[in-house]
């Protein structure tokens, strides 16, 4: 890689561009340049180490991240990131569910139904099982639903977890409504993972042939992964190993929907040879804000040791608003947007 874009990195920045083979945890706390990273990493395993750019995979929880990554990488490398897999999980999976749909037991056009669908299928569901929507609603169903594939349960691994009756019911529903999915060769998005995850494990040369083919794996946010797209990054990234995740834990905010902050925390667990790297400059804000937030965080349980630093002096001080509840927190919320707005802001 060109002395140029080394010279952008500081030394935890460039320690992790410039990472040999194996393991690589990257601890990136807020506003401390993680894409710069992932993207320079990119570029030095294709430019500098002739890694071929479609045996890369690089993973992002949204597809404006992925397309953002995919146009700085070209900056750096040129039209060859064309070639660069950079997608979310759910993109990855639907796209090698494509390629694989035979050892899926899928045809090729298979449908994916959005939140709409998913609905509208649950909600006929319940008027078969004489079910009042009112009392069960559609949404609350499809949410146990999705927590259950999210941990890769199928319906028959339910009724041993149900608690209640309730579970039990859950159990059935969740049964009938991925018999009206397989009839309909349809996947949800929970489905894109949990049907990858399955084929990668049964079959051997599908499996050898993704390992293959993604000789290095990067994720970025992965303190918000969940089990299912902790076991793919998993299966993915063997037998080299060259597997690179950047996160910070203490910014998962989503265990609410499956995320869990143990695939973070231990990294080192599952590969005790991997190199962990710290990212602690903060570029983005003040030094009486970062006080603030260490201040916070640093009560956390459970967390990897860090603390951030700027260059960046002074400040104005953190104001601290206090809301009597998640509906009077949103409306503060409404009414700052509302005031930064009129000020001129963006919103970008």
């Amino acid at each position: 890689m060109s002395t140029d874009l080394l010279c952008s990195l500081n030394p935890p920045q460039r320690e992790a561009v410039l990472h040999g083979d194996g393991p690589l945890l990257v601890l990136a706390g807020a506003g401390s340049g993680k894409t710069r990273v992932i993207t320079h990493r990119i570029a030095h395993l294709v430019r500098e180490r002739g890694v071929p750019v479609r045996e890369v995979l690089a993973i992002t929880f949204t597809n404006k991240a992925a397309g953002e990554m995919r146009d700085r990488i070209a900056g750096l490398i040129g039209p060859e990131a064309l070639g660069l897999w950079a997608s979310t999980f759910h993109s990855a999976c639907a796209r090698m569910l494509r390629i694989e749909h035979e050892a899926a037991g899928y045809e090729r056009a298979f449908s994916i139904y959005d939140d709409a669908d998913q609905q509208r299928l649950m909600r006929d569901i319940l008027k078969d099982e004489g079910i009042d929507p009112k009392r069960l609603t559609p949404r609350a169903v499809l949410g146990h639903i999705s927590a259950a594939k999210n941990e890769l349960w199928h319906p028959q691994d339910l009724p041993d977890r149900a608690a209640d009756k309730a579970d039990q019911g859950i159990a059935r529903l969740y049964q009938r409504y991925q018999d009206r999915l397989i009839a309909n060769q349809a996947m949800d998005f929970d489905d894109l993972l949990m049907v990858t995850v399955e084929m990668l494990r049964r079959d051997q040369m599908v499996r050898e042939r993704w390992q293959r083919r993604f000789r290095h794996v990067v994720v970025d946010e992965y303190q918000d992964t969940n089990h299912a797209q902790y076991r793919l990054v998993r299966i993915l990234a063997e037998p080299e190993r060259n597997v690179m995740v950047v996160g910070d834990d203490d910014q998962g905010i989503y265990s609410w929907r499956g995320a869990d902050i143990r695939n973070i925390l231990e990294f080192k667990a599952d590969y005790p040879d991997a190199k962990v790297i710290a990212l602690e400059q903060n570029y983005r804000s003040t030094s009486t804000i970062l006080e603030a937030a260490n201040a916070v965080v640093r009560n956390n349980r459970g967390r990897h040791p860090k603390r951030l630093f700027t260059d960046r002096a002074g400040g104005e001080s953190v104001a601290v608003e206090v809301c009597t509840d998640e509906h009077d927190e949103a409306r503060l919320v409404v009414r700052e947007i509302g005031r930064a707005t009129a000020e001129g802001r963006s919103l970008d």
